[in-house]
């Protein structure tokens, strides 16, 4: 082959440091779309981008020219660093370090678009460390305390 074709979908998911609620209603439409703005800079096709007060789920297509490694340090480092500078915030904001990044097969695409449009709906009855459990054992991972 003369080019390099990929399609890897990516769900990723990360919270706020300290898992604190920073990211109220009022900011969190405006926060997401400077991220999607921002991976579609980086080449990453966004299919949605929704959260709650204290993590946020991404569903993107990686592109060519980075890691996943390279996008999430991009898109947390660059998202915090603007949340901050347009005082979006009371207190300093700061992603937790770490983050998780699943594949997702091109048929179950809409499948988890669903799921991550309905995350208000989920954590009536799940905290995002439930969450982030049941993720890690369904993906078989250890978990990290």
């Amino acid at each position: 082959m003369s080019h390099s074709l990929t399609k890897l979908w990516i769900h990723s998911i990360f919270g706020t440091k300290n898992r604190e609620p920073l990211i109220s209603k009022d900011i969190s439409g405006t926060v997401h779309n400077h991220m999607q703005e921002q991976l579609e800079e980086m080449g990453c096709k966004v299919r949605i981008i929704k959260g709650t007060s204290d993590h946020v789920h991404q569903l993107f297509l990686l592109s060519n020219d980075n890691s996943i490694a390279q996008v999430m340090k991009s898109i947390k480092g660059e998202s915090s660093h603007w949340i901050n500078q347009k005082n979006l915030t009371k207190t300093k904001f700061s992603w937790q370090t770490g983050y998780g990044a699943f594949s997702v097969s091109e048929s179950n695409v809409s499948k988890v678009e669903r799921y991550i449009r309905n995350q208000e709906e989920h954590h009536k009855n799940m905290t995002f460390r439930e969450e982030y459990e049941r993720f890690m054992k369904q993906h078989k991972l250890e978990i990290n305390q």
